[in-house]
C-alpha cells in the first residue's frame, strides 16, 4: 500500500491538499483567466471529450490545466497526461506544468514527468542511469537527503514503459499511441492512462495513420470512463468531424467557413460553439517570394537581422535548413546567426539527444519574449525546421518560411509577434515572407519531391512531407490574394479555403488528368494508412488467453516493429562510449531517419568512431559512414559494401 501510494498510483492523498479548483489562481497565481479559460472551466464535467479551437497564444495550455484541476477535485480523474507533437515542445511545457502543479498542490505537489525516453526528468530534478539501470538524481548529489518516498515518487520517470502511470506527465503523442498499438506493455500503458485526463495539443498535426490509432485509443479511453481534451489553432471541419463522430458528415464549405471561432465542441455537442477570444488581432503582412534557395533566404534574413530584428527561418526539410545556414555564413552573416557554445547553430531533429536538449533550451532563451532577461538586444537569425513550428512559446520579429499547407503555415505564424512589447524600427507590425518554388507546383505532380512539397513513389504509393499539393497550391493563392492576414479573425476561412474537400474538388476541376491521378493516388494512400493503423491497433476486447490458458498475445518490442508515426524514425545508433561532440558536450546516441536505414544492412548495431575532434565526428554504422558537426548528422560514403548494389 505504501509503494502504490508512494509511486503516485494512489492519488487520493493529493486530493485533500488541492487548492480551490474553482479559482483560476489555483493553477496560475495572481493572474486573471482569459475568456477561453473561463469558458472551458464552466463546461460540464460530465462531457468526456472536448475540442478547443483557438489561436496560438490564446491560453489553451492553462485552460487545459484548469479543467484538469476541476476534474481532479471532483474525483473524475486521477492523473494528467499532456501530449504535444515534438520533444522541444514537451520540454518547454513540462516546466510550465510543474509551476502549475506547485500552485495547485503546494509543497508536496506531484513532480511532472518528462515523458521522453532517455531524458529522465521529474519536476526540476534530472536523473542519470548508472550500472544495473539504477538511476541517480542530481538533487541526491548536492548534499540533499531524499526520503524513500521522494525517490519512489520518481518511479514512473525512470522507464518509458511507466510514463503513463505518472500522476502528471508531459510528453510526445507517441507515448500515448503506444498504449493502443500491438507492442509489449501496451496493456500496462493503456490501464495507466485509463485514469488520466488526456490532453492532445495541436491535434491537427496528426496524419491519417496517427488519427486512426488515436481515435481507437480515445474510444477505449472514453469507454472506460476517461476524459480527454483535443486542442488546435487550425483544425479544419474534415478533421473535427472525424474526431467527434463514428460516421462523420462533413458540412458544406460555406457552412464550414462560417463556423464559430474560437470555439468549443464535444461529442455531445458536435457543432462548434462560439467562445469569446482574446480580443487581440495580429495583422500579418504576407509577402510571397518566388525562389527558395539558401541565397534567397540569406538575403532577406541578413538584412532584417542587421536592422535589429529577431528573424525565425522555418524550412520544410533539414537539407534546406542546412543550405540556408551555410548560405548566411557565405554571405557574410555569420555574426547574425544564433550562437550556441561559442559558434553558430541551427535547430532540427538530426542531433544527438544531449545536443538536442541543449539546443532546445537555448532557442527558448534567444527567442524569449522581448524584455526577458535572456532575450538578446540586437538582431539574430534562428534557422530550423518543423521542430520550431508548434507548441513552443517563442517570439520572433519576422518570419521567413517555406511554402507549406495553410494549417502548418498558421502554426508557424503563431511564433511571430506571439507576445506584446516593443519591436525594432521597421518591425512594429508582423511580417511573413513565404518562399515558393521558382518552377511552381505543376512539376511536382509528376510525382516529384522538392523541399518537402510533392511526393515520391514508395512501395506502390506516394510518400513525402507535405503531399497534399492541391491544399498547398490553394495556400499559395491565398497568400497572393490576401496581402494581409488578420489573425485570428481569418483562421477559419483560411483553413477551410485550402483544406475542405469541396475547395480541393473545385481546384482539381480545372486541372488535367495528371492532377486527378495524383489526387487519387494520394487518397488511396490515406486509405492504406488507415488500414495499416487498423492492423497495428490493439483490440482491447480480445482475451489475453485462449480457452486452454495459453498466452496468445506476443507483441513486438515497442517501436522497433510497430511505428507510432509512419516513417518517423529509423534505427538507434548508440556510440560504444560517450565522446565530446561539436558543442563541447558528451554525446551517446543518435536516432537515424527511417529513409537512411531502410536499405542499410545492419549486420550488427555496433558503431565505430572513425575519427573525431571538437570540430566534428565521423562514425561507422553498418555499411555507412556518418558525419556529425554543428550542422547536425549527415550521411556519408558507403564503406566496403556488405550488401552490393543496394543503394
Amino acid at each position: 500500500a505504501q509503494a502504490i501510494q508512494g509511486t503516485g498510483l494512489d492519488t487520493v492523498p493529493w486530493r485533500s491538499t488541492i487548492a480551490d479548483a474553482e479559482d483560476f489562481a489555483s493553477i496560475a497565481p495572481q493572474r486573471t483567466p482569459r475568456s477561453i479559460q473561463s469558458a472551458i472551466a464552466a463546461w460540464c464535467l460530465h462531457d468526456p471529450l472536448l475540442i478547443l479551437e483557438a489561436e496560438t497564444g490564446a491560453g489553451k495550455t492553462e485552460a487545459a490545466l484548469w479543467r484538469f484541476a476541476k476534474l481532479f477535485a471532483a474525483g473524475a480523474v486521477d492523473s494528467l497526461y499532456f501530449a504535444v507533437p515534438t520533444r522541444a515542445a514537451a520540454k518547454q511545457l513540462q516546466r510550465r506544468v510543474w509551476r502549475a502543479m506547485q500552485a495547485l498542490f503546494g509543497k508536496d505537489a506531484p513532480e511532472p514527468v518528462l515523458a521522453i525516453p532517455g531524458y529522465l526528468r521529474a519536476g526540476d530534478a534530472h536523473g542519470m542511469v548508472m550500472d544495473h539501470r539504477n538511476v541517480v538524481w542530481d538533487d541526491q548529489t548536492t548534499g540533499n537527503q531524499l526520503t524513500e518516498r521522494q525517490l519512489l515518487s520518481r518511479w514512473a520517470a525512470e522507464n518509458a514503459k511507466r510514463f503513463l502511470a505518472a500522476p502528471v506527465a508531459v510528453g510526445t503523442v507517441d507515448q500515448v499511441m503506444l498504449a493502443a498499438l500491438e507492442v509489449k506493455h501496451a496493456h500496462l500503458r493503456a490501464a495507466s492512462l485509463a485514469r488520466s485526463f488526456l490532453v492532445i495539443d495541436e491535434v491537427h498535426a496528426s496524419d491519417r495513420y496517427m488519427t486512426e490509432v488515436l481515435r481507437s485509443l480515445l474510444d477505449a479511453h472514453l469507454g472506460w470512463g476517461g476524459h480527454a481534451l483535443l486542442m488546435s489553432a487550425t483544425l479544419g471541419a474534415s478533421a473535427r468531424v472525424r474526431w467527434l463522430a463514428k460516421r462523420p458528415a462533413l458540412p458544406r464549405l460555406v457552412d464550414a467557413k462560417s463556423a464559430a471561432y474560437p470555439a468549443l465542441s464535444s461529442r455531445k455537442r458536435p457543432l462548434p460553439i462560439s467562445i469569446k477570444g482574446s480580443g487581440r488581432t495580429k495583422r500579418v503582412t504576407m509577402q510571397p517570394h518566388v525562389g527558395w534557395t539558401g541565397e534567397d533566404v540569406a538575403r532577406h534574413a541578413i538584412a532584417a537581422a542587421r536592422a535589429g530584428a529577431r528573424v525565425l527561418v522555418t524550412r520544410n526539410t533539414v537539407s534546406a535548413a542546412v543550405d540556408a545556414f551555410t548560405s548566411v555564413q557565405a554571405a557574410g552573416g555569420a555574426e547574425q546567426l544564433w550562437q550556441v557554445a561559442g559558434g553558430p547553430a541551427l535547430h532540427h531533429s538530426r542531433f544527438a539527444a544531449e545536443d538536442r536538449a541543449l539546443l532546445d533550451s537555448e532557442v527558448g532563451q534567444v527567442l524569449a519574449p522581448r524584455g526577458a532577461s535572456t532575450a538578446p538586444d540586437g538582431g539574430v537569425i534562428v534557422i530550423g525546421t518543423q521542430t520550431l513550428e508548434q507548441s513552443l512559446d517563442i517570439d520572433a520579429d519576422m518570419l521567413i518560411t517555406d511554402l507549406c499547407p495553410v494549417d502548418v503555415l498558421l502554426q508557424r505564424i503563431g511564433r511571430l509577434h506571439r507576445h506584446g512589447g516593443p519591436r525594432p524600427a521597421g518591425f512594429e507590425a508582423p511580417r511573413c515572407i513565404v518562399m515558393g518554388p521558382a518552377g511552381g507546383l505543376e512539376p511536382l505532380v509528376a510525382p516529384r519531391f522538392a523541399n518537402g512539397l510533392g511526393a515520391f513513389a514508395d512501395h506502390g504509393g506516394l510518400s513525402g512531407v507535405y503531399t497534399n499539393l492541391p491544399a498547398t497550391a490553394l495556400t499559395w493563392e491565398l497568400i497572393q490574394i490576401h496581402s494581409e492576414w488578420m489573425i485570428p479573425a481569418m483562421n477559419r476561412e483560411l483553413v477551410e479555403a485550402a483544406t475542405h474537400s469541396e475547395a480541393i474538388a473545385q481546384y482539381l476541376d480545372g486541372k488535367d488528368d495528371q492532377w486527378r491521378w495524383y489526387w487519387q493516388q494520394l487518397t488511396g494512400g490515406e486509405a492504406a494508412e488507415a488500414g495499416q493503423a487498423s492492423a497495428a491497433t490493439l483490440n482491447f476486447d480480445d482475451p489475453l488467453v485462449d480457452e486452454d490458458g495459453w498466452r496468445v498475445m506476443l507483441f513486438a518490442d515497442d517501436e522497433q516493429a510497430v511505428r507510432t508515426r509512419l516513417g518517423a524514425e529509423g534505427a538507434m545508433m548508440r556510440l560504444p562510449e560517450m565522446v565530446i561532440g561539436p558543442f563541447g558536450q558528451l554525446i551517446s546516441s543518435f536516432t537515424l531517419p527511417t529513409h537512411w536505414t531502410r536499405r542499410l544492412e545492419l549486420v550488427d548495431h555496433e558503431v565505430g568512431i572513425v575519427a573525431g575532434d571538437r570540430g566534428g565526428l565521423e562514425f561507422r554504422f553498418g555499411s555507412r559512414t556518418f558525419h556529425y558537426q554543428r550542422e547536425g548528422l549527415a550521411i556519408g560514403k558507403v564503406l566496403e559494401a556488405t550488401v552490393p548494389n543496394r543503394y
